[in-house]
């Protein structure tokens, strides 16, 4: 496990451009490490406790946009504190009751440490019950963005979707994208760096917000 601990020893929350701790665990798919996924995006994601509501409903949309995650090159892997015979309790239900197979792995974490260093869960905390994280991490196994929800709310797998998609059009290429965006919407140009290039473009009464077609094939459609 790498470690994310400040001086003090006390364990800081992974921050956008950390590189991802990683970790060697077991999952219902068997034994592994986290940097097994090295050259693939990674949705590295938390839940507060198998059987439970939300979180069943989170990974039955999650296994139906399963082939949606792979056209994007993204791996799915799942960690909560339950055991892994919980996990593989719970999986065998959503398949008796959804009709659905989860395809990804689901890590246990009944110590907490793998959740600590994410700082998925407080030092002082007694439980999990308050996480549901969601970090996106390249293939350099850096995190490149994270979402926080409450126990209470449930993710959205369209967003997922989004962000990774996001991510990757703006590392092909010199652009940022706008609010809302999804594959094919135009993108925009990013700021001026340079004084000349502000000059140049006094006449453009919106030089501060350029848009540009955006032509590439929509992705994990």
């Amino acid at each position: 496990m790498n470690s994310n601990a400040d001086k003090s020893g006390a364990q800081s929350p992974v921050q956008i451009g950390d590189i991802a701790p990683n970790f060697r665990a077991r999952t219902t798919m068997g034994d592994m490490s986290l940097s097994d996924y090295r050259g693939q995006w990674v949705l590295l994601f938390s839940h507060p406790a198998d059987f439970t509501p939300v979180c069943t409903s989170e990974f039955v949309a999650l296994s139906r946009a399963g082939e949606r995650f792979r056209a994007l090159n993204c791996a799915l892997v799942a960690i909560s504190v339950d055991s892994l015979y919980s996990h593989l309790g719970w999986i065998r239900a959503i398949h008796e009751h959804f009709g659905v197979t989860v395809g990804f792995p689901i890590v246990e974490d009944p110590s907490m440490v793998i959740g600590r260093a994410y700082g998925m869960i407080a030092e002082d905390a007694p439980d999990a019950a308050t996480l549901r994280a969601t970090f996106f991490i390249d293939p350099d196994g850096i995190v490149r963005a994270r979402l926080c929800y409450p126990a209470t709310i449930g993710r959205s797998v369209e967003e997922m979707l989004r962000v990774v998609a996001a991510l990757q059009r703006v590392d092909s290429d010199n652009v940022v994208t706008p609010e809302g965006w999804r594959p094919g919407d135009d993108v925009l140009l990013p700021p001026y760096q340079d004084q000349d290039s502000a000059l140049d473009a006094a006449g453009d009464a919106c030089w501060f917000h350029r848009t540009r077609p955006d032509k590439r094939k929509k992705a994990g459609k």
